[in-house]
């Protein structure tokens, strides 16, 4: 199977943007250049003048599937994925049953083999059932396909069970991923813990919830030599001891997501539990912080922290709605429009977040745009106008404080192996 996507231009590390062609064979890409010498043989995709990208890549995804599935299903949700531009997802372990055992492992693993639209790798539960009792057998989960392990949405709350599963990991060779929120600091808050929270009179979770349990676990993962990577990093406390940590020489990497660089808690205007996200929205001086951390390289890299809920949960209220907004089908447009047409960012920075950087910081072997790579690509449009509209999302969920927002730029079509898996709202 050969394929040449043809009338393409492909951005250089300098961020020139130049015209090329890619070639592909068998799923993967064997020419890149400005001209490539077709038999008349080849399936010829025509990129009409458009950006040519690696497929994104999200560490950090929630697919509900099993036990979520009015919410999300692994079929919708890399449906979702593909339609942002995005060709590998990494899907948490808070479903029912938790991926804390090697023969739920491998019946995820079976239904992604199944309806996947995308390359979805799974995470393995660090406790058993998310309970933070009991550790997880790692060897059997690694064995058995485990990407890496977490307890997203539940911090290990204590020193000595985060010090046996470091122990564990580094010994295996696989990453420790954490949700960094001491419970005892959270006192039933639904937002963050500042001025905006007072006014609503909303309980408030306070910053140093977050950041006193990265502080602890850098020194662990420095301890045990562990790979120790921070999810959805959302205050400047824990910018500030990231950076002291990799200044040490400790193995820790972070992720900030594209709602806590595009808003803070100034913009919650009313109790919508739309904006209701955990970590929450935090101050002007935080988001600021994670910019800085994210340009210069305190901050690995951006995930979508993809969340969604039924619109019946949301609709119970800030104190009752559940955590979490969708992310993959706009993670790419906010970005571009509030950053790179304004000039904070470089494209060639964005895509570098979204695709080669995580793909680095975990040792998986896509998110590069080269001879020899796999052909997992995304087409960009960078210049037209669109209105994002929740309504037309493919993924079951509609939790999103950004709807009606204009925005410049949007994935085309997303190639996954070289197969053609999205392409202006259509799957194939």
């Amino acid at each position: 199977m050969t394929t040449i996507i043809i009338n393409v231009k492909q951005v250089l590390s300098n961020n020139e943007i130049v015209p090329c062609e890619v070639k592909i064979v068998d799923g993967y890409i064997t020419e890149i250049s400005e001209t490539v010498e077709a038999t008349g043989q080849e399936e010829v995709l025509d990129g009409k003048g458009n950006i040519i990208a690696p497929g994104f890549v999200d560490v950090h995804v929630h697919l509900r599937e099993p036990g979520g599935e009015a919410k999300e299903t692994i079929q919708t949700g890399s449906a979702a994925a593909a339609k942002g531009g995005y060709t590998t997802i990494a899907a948490m372990p808070n479903t029912n049953p938790v991926p804390d055992n090697a023969e739920t492992l491998e019946m995820i693993n079976e239904k992604i083999n199944q309806t996947g639209h995308v390359h979805v790798l799974p995470y393995a539960a660090i406790t058993k059932g998310l309970k933070g009792e009991t550790l997880s057998d790692m060897a059997e989960l690694k064995a058995a396909g485990a990407f890496a392990f977490t307890d997203d949405g539940v911090g290990i709350q204590t020193a000595d069970q985060m010090l046996q599963a470091m122990t564990q990991a580094a010994t295996l060779n696989m990453s420790i991923v954490a949700h960094c929120e001491d419970n005892s600091l959270i006192h039933q808050g639904v937002m963050h813990d500042g001025e905006v929270s007072q006014k609503m009179n909303l309980n408030g979770i306070p910053s140093v919830c977050e950041s006193v349990q990265i502080a602890r676990d850098v020194l662990l993962a420095e301890a045990t030599g562990c790979h120790y990577h921070v999810c959805h990093v959302s205050t400047k406390e824990s910018v500030r001891v990231i950076r002291d940590a990799k200044r040490a020489g400790i193995h820790v990497t972070a992720e900030v997501t594209p709602h806590h660089l595009l808003l803070n808690e100034t913009d919650i205007t009313e109790a919508d539990p739309n904006v209701k996200m955990n970590p929450p929205l935090r101050s002007k001086a935080d988001q600021q912080a994670l910019l800085v951390g994210l340009l210069d390289g305190t901050i690995d890299f951006i995930a979508t922290d993809h969340a969604p809920h039924t619109e019946a949960e949301k609709a119970k209220g800030m104190n009752q709605a559940p955590f979490g907004i969708v992310g993959l089908e706009t993670a790419f447009a906010l970005l571009h429009t509030h950053f790179v047409k304004t000039g904070v960012f470089t494209l060639k920075q964005l895509l570098d977040w979204l695709t080669i950087k995580p793909a680095t910081v975990f040792g998986l072997s896509v998110g590069e745009l080269a001879v020899g790579a796999k052909a997992d690509i995304t087409l960009l449009n960078v210049s037209d106008k669109w209105q994002i509209n929740k309504r037309a999302f493919s993924s079951k969920g509609t939790n999103t404080p950004f709807d009606q927002w204009q925005v410049v730029g949007k994935p085309l079509a997303t190639l996954v192996s070289g197969k053609l898996v999205f392409k202006e709202g259509t799957y194939v």
